[in-house]
């Protein structure tokens, strides 16, 4: 096992993902994916694309990015151990907002479509575990932006003027 892959084992298994997981499991895991690298303003996935993969932040720092005429706005961040690209991947619908990494060697985590198709059929067990933290994850999008509307609401509309 290379230092690299060692590396990996104890990443994941300082995630959610792993809290089921043996470390057996957790290494077959890491042979289903693949380490990519991006530089400071690399597009991981972008608008209007179906989502052909999912993405562990290993290192650095990425942004979900909205573009409207032109003009982008950052409507959320990923950092380390966070899961990026699940909304896409999941319902197979075109990504409304941008993955880029917003820091240089931005280190990912990524399991391709075909990669999880095998996983689900040879180990159920840790698609499983995947599809819960993907759930997790999802939530916790859901309750940052739902945060960031609230605080914004109250901001634009005062106490009690909704």
């Amino acid at each position: 096992m290379t230092s690299e892959h060692l590396n990996l084992v104890d990443f994941i298994n300082q995630q959610q993902l792993s809290e089921s997981l043996t470390i057996k499991e957790v290494q077959t895991f890491i042979d289903y994916t693949e380490v990519v690298v991006y530089k400071k303003g690399d597009i991981i996935a972008d608008i209007g694309e179906v989502g052909e993969a999912l993405y562990f932040v290993i290192e650095g720092d990425t942004a979900l990015i909205f573009e409207e005429n032109g003009e982008e706005t950052e409507v959320g961040k990923g950092t380390r151990g966070e899961l990026m690209g699940e909304m896409s991947f999941f319902d197979r619908k075109p990504r409304s907002v941008r993955i880029k990494a917003t820091t240089k060697n931005t280190k990912l985590l990524k399991l391709s479509r075909k990669m999880y198709t095998r996983l689900r059929i040879e180990h159920p067990y840790i698609a499983v575990n995947l599809l819960e933290h993907a759930i997790v994850s999802l939530d916790h999008l859901f309750r940052r932006v739902s945060s960031d509307v609230a605080t914004f609401s109250h901001f634009l509309y005062g106490k009690g003027k909704h």
